[in-house]
């Protein structure tokens, strides 16, 4: 079973890195255009430059409609790029920008957060030394019930 699960994760995983990389994004839909364009351009014998209008405009899923292909290798073709457009890139964009704009600059950094962390688990420490001292349990506490107090 866990070997069917791998795909699955190689293609989560290279979700994942494409949406945390605006650089990478852009390049794979750049790279996504040139492809279908060349493609488009051996399959229907369109010039290159017919070939990349056609691949932006359908990619943008705008359709003029002044260019379609004819065979059916075209066909598919566009309905992948549309698909890979509209379930995958755009999403991810969107997503992207979205999440940089709800960003809260007054949250903790990574750093601080440890930092505190760190200061919790002294603390904490302090106060078992202390209470292990004074002989006092806390409620919920793991350590062994002490001895009454002579008071």
């Amino acid at each position: 079973m866990r070997l069917l699960l791998i795909p699955a994760r190689w293609v989560y995983r290279g979700l994942i890195w494409l949406a945390n990389s605006p650089r990478t994004l852009i390049l794979s839909y750049l790279i996504l255009i040139a492809t279908c364009s060349v493609l488009y351009h051996f399959i229907e014998k369109v010039t290159y430059g017919d070939a990349l209008w056609w691949a932006v405009v359908t990619a943008s899923t705008v359709g003029y409609g002044d260019l379609s292909p004819k065979t059916g290798e075209g066909r598919l073709m566009a309905a992948l790029l549309i698909s890979i457009m509209v379930l995958i890139v755009v999403p991810l964009i969107t997503a992207h920008f979205a999440s940089k704009l709800i960003v809260d600059h007054d949250a903790f950094q990574h750093e601080e957060q440890e930092e505190l962390k760190d200061n919790l688990r002294r603390v904490r420490q302090l106060l078992e030394e202390l209470a292990a001292r004074e002989g006092i349990t806390a409620a919920g506490s793991a350590g062994p019930p002490s001895a009454p107090a002579d008071r």
